[in-house]
């Protein structure tokens, strides 16, 4: 498994490294795990042994090294498996090894050489050292071949170059084939099987007499798991399994929300029968899309939310997470762009009632800000801008909400001093607000989402969410194709 970490991670610093503990989710054994080392010229230190886990580097154990440069790790439950590293006092990744069903092996490094590690005792580790020993007379030539490739302007030589790393990869491709095929049931060939991109077949030709140029993607993004057992938790705990998600995102998901949540879903459902698998893939679907760097993505979030957090699938979680959780969910849900935008049913700066929905507009602009915000600040003469400039003559409104009653007057003289005619202007007394609380209703900051400043969202005649904490300039963007489109169904 050489070329897999070399490329990633090997003999170079952790400076990322996450000292989680791993939490054991196999079965008990009363083997547990017992690991000599040896590893010269230490002495009188600890060193740490770690294993990848998702995009992370995890530390598992510690072991104290003494004047004779030796040291055990051991502990009576086994250790999960996939790919271990040693990992030296000064947090720099050593030498990578196999964690199989037997865990009982010596390991033999030096940390001048620590590609040289030395491993007794495991068949699984004889298998994959005789491939790191191929890749250590391969590697150098095919990385060579690439390098030269990338250079060259000639075109002879170019192509000289591509048969050159056809054959040099097919080498590599067949060195692994043989290995699945002489150990099926070996940890290596799972990983090789795993890594083994779909090959697509000829293009066919359609009823045009054209080659379906599109066909080669789509074959393999429906073939893209088919040996990819998402069950198993060893393939958590390599380098590569993190990766090859992400390029399946990037590369064959269309990044729409509804898509989204088809893929994340059958990835999900996939991992149940793995416990680690299906946490690692809760818990980064819900960190990209809880806060998501696409608008309308959220919703994925929401879809997460009810399909498996609301049901209780998640009790290794904390009160604390949970709460969070919960209450992000529950802030999102009433603001999902498509969605009818919650009523606002504020006062105006002279405390009369000044309900959103008595608004007529193509356009309500809904901006939640505070006069003392440097942000704000900041952001409020540009929004007013644009609105003089452009907005106010195709009928845009401006829905401002004050978020906070206590400085009601710093807010007055701001709307004054800066001229903010037009808009909207509006609070929620603090009466209302204790009321809200009193009887367990949602207040705006529940309903949009509003937990820092400002806070922007863009609804269309019928008060739909269709824009939400976008760039101004990306609001002004939504409202040109909207009129577009509009112009074009007249």
């Amino acid at each position: 498994m050489r070329v897999l970490t070399v490329i990633l991670a090997f003999c170079t610093a952790i400076s990322s490294l996450n000292v989680q503990a791993q939490k054991n989710t196999n079965p008990a054994s009363n083997a547990g795990y017992n690991i000599p080392l040896t590893i010269t010229p230490l002495k009188n230190c600890w060193v740490y042994m770690g294993c990848y886990y998702g995009k992370f580097k995890n530390l598992v154990d510690s072991a104290w090294v003494n004047e004779n440069s030796k040291a055990v790790f051991k502990g009576k439950s086994k250790l999960p498996g996939g790919i271990y590293f040693l990992v030296s006092p000064n947090k720099t990744l050593l030498s990578e090894f196999l964690m199989d069903a037997p865990q009982h092996f010596s390991l033999k490094t030096d940390t001048l050489h620590p590609d040289k590690l030395e491993i007794s005792g495991s068949s699984e580790n004889a298998l994959y050292q005789r491939y790191t020993a191929f890749l250590s007379e391969k590697g150098p030539h095919l990385s060579a071949l690439q390098a030269q490739l990338k250079q060259t302007t000639d075109t002879a030589q170019a192509a000289l170059l591509r048969t050159q790393l056809i054959q040099a990869n097919k080498e590599l491709n067949d060195y692994r084939d043989t290995v699945v095929e002489k150990y099926p049931e070996s940890m290596l060939t799972l990983f090789f099987r795993s890594l083994k991109s779909p090959e697509p077949p000829p293009m066919p030709t359609m009823a045009n007499g054209n080659k379906d140029s599109l066909f080669p993607a789509r074959y393999v993004k429906e073939h893209y798991w088919d040996n990819v057992p998402l069950h198993d938790d060893r393939l958590l705990r390599t380098p590569f399994f993190d990766s090859k998600l992400e390029e399946y995102f990037r590369n064959y998901v269309i990044p729409d929300a509804d898509t989204l949540i088809e893929e994340v879903n059958y990835l999900l459902l996939s991992a149940r029968g793995g416990q680690d698998m299906f946490k690692y893939l809760l818990g980064r679907f819900t960190d990209k899309y809880i806060n998501p760097e696409i608008m309308g993505h959220d919703k994925v979030f929401i879809f997460l939310f009810n399909q498996y957090y609301s049901k209780g699938d998640t009790t290794w979680l904390s009160a604390k997470q949970k709460e969070y959780i919960f209450n992000r969910a529950y802030s999102l849900m009433a603001n999902q762009i498509g969605e009818p935008a919650a009523a606002l049913d504020l006062l105006d700066t002279t405390g009369k009632a000044a309900p959103m929905y008595a608004l007529q507009a193509p356009f309500t602009f809904v901006l939640f800000w505070d006069p003392n915000c440097g942000h704000c600040k900041e952001m409020v003469p540009r929004i007013d801008s644009i609105y003089q400039a452009k907005w106010k003559k195709i009928g845009v409104k401006i829905y401002a909400v004050n978020v906070d009653e206590k400085v009601n007057d710093e807010w007055k003289k701001y709307v004054r001093d800066h001229h903010l005619t037009g808009w909207i202007h509006t609070y929620q007394p603090k009466a209302d607000r204790e009321a809200d609380a009193k009887a367990n209703r949602a207040n705006f900051r529940q309903l949009y989402d509003v937990f820092q400043t400002p806070t922007m969202y863009l609804l269309d005649k019928d008060k739909r969410i269709i824009g939400k904490k976008l760039t101004i300039e990306q609001f002004d963007e939504v409202m040109q194709a909207k009129l577009k489109a509009t112009t074009k169904k007249n």
